[in-house]
């Protein structure tokens, strides 16, 4: 699942100038929003930093600490009340040699299943900083402040983690459909169908679409499965849902197709072909999706 934000910039520069940046408070300060450690670094060690005022920022643990390549610390913010109640999460810096006096800086801010508020906010944020990060060490001088463009607060920061919790498991899912049968694939392959089905009830700006589209995806892992009966009842489900909200187009066109093939595997040959027959008659308005529908769909029967 969408736990973790990645990002990865490349530097002209050497990776002890980098190294430099990420953990010296003259350096630091320029660019990550006036804060710096308050104690170098070390590994095993706690943690603190604070802003020019001495407010507190993040504390944590330094768990890696492998100067000029890896760092890796446990944060926890402290400059938001509503945030320091979550759990914390951990950040990882990596400085990889990149040729012609290049380093490439991967940071990855991860652990954050349990913390939306967190996972909401340092979204964008990093990107500031690392660009930030990358002026400073390229030219001298940081990104001016005015060039931050700070994202309108989220009125929903729970409900926008659990929309990319929901992309994220929906989109997984098939990864695993095309592998071979196993109990490690369908344990697997149901567990991220009602995940998906799960974060899609909770998500932000969630429509009448995704919660058919998540019966759609559950009917799919458990055909797949072996289990034809629970299948159908989702397809059921997902066909019932497309009336309720007058969705057409591939929503319906998927509902039909997930009803024929649960319908083919309960051995009721005469239903699924009818199945069939509605799912290939729904016209889909947008060319690329009759292309995926069309391929989806090739091994409808013959004649249908």
């Amino acid at each position: 699942m969408t736990t973790r934000h990645v990002y990865r910039v490349y530097i002209r520069a050497s990776a002890e100038q980098v190294w430099q940046a990420l953990i010296d408070p003259e350096f630091t300060r320029q660019y990550f929003h006036g804060t710096a450690f308050d104690e170098s670094p070390q590994a095993g060690q706690p943690y603190r930093t604070t802003m020019v005022n001495g407010e507190p920022a993040i504390d944590g643990v330094i768990e890696v600490c492998e100067p000029p390549r890896r760092l890796v610390q446990t944060w926890h913010v402290l400059y938001d009340a509503a945030m320091a109640e979550e759990p914390p999460g951990r950040v990882e810096w990596t400085i990889t040699d990149a040729g012609e006096g290049m380093v490439r800086l991967d940071l990855v801010h991860g652990d954050l299943a349990r913390s939306p508020l967190t996972w909401a906010h340092v979204k964008d944020g990093w990107v500031w900083i690392v660009e930030s990060l990358k002026s400073l060490v390229e030219t001298g001088s940081p990104l001016p402040p005015e060039t931050m463009n700070e994202p309108e607060p989220s009125q929903d920061p729970t409900g926008d983690w659990h929309r990319a919790q929901g992309i994220e498991c929906n989109n997984s899912i098939w990864d695993l459909v095309g592998e071979p049968a196993s109990p490690e694939r369908d344990e697997e392959l149901l567990r991220r169908a009602y995940a998906s089905a799960y974060h899609w009830q909770r998500a932000a700006r969630r429509g009448p679409e995704n919660e058919v589209r998540a019966r759609y995806m559950l009917a799919k892992a458990l055909l797949l499965t072996g289990q034809a009966e629970r299948s159908l009842h989702y397809a059921d489900s997902c066909l019932d849902g497309c009336v309720e909200h007058r969705l057409a187009d591939f929503d319906l066109a998927y509902a039909h197709e997930a009803r024929a093939r649960a319908l083919a595997a309960l051995g009721r040959d005469d239903e699924s072909l009818t199945a069939w027959r509605a799912a290939k008659a729904v016209p889909i308005a947008d060319p690329e999706d009759a292309a995926i529908v069309d391929a989806d769909f090739a091994d409808a029967p013959t004649g249908v």
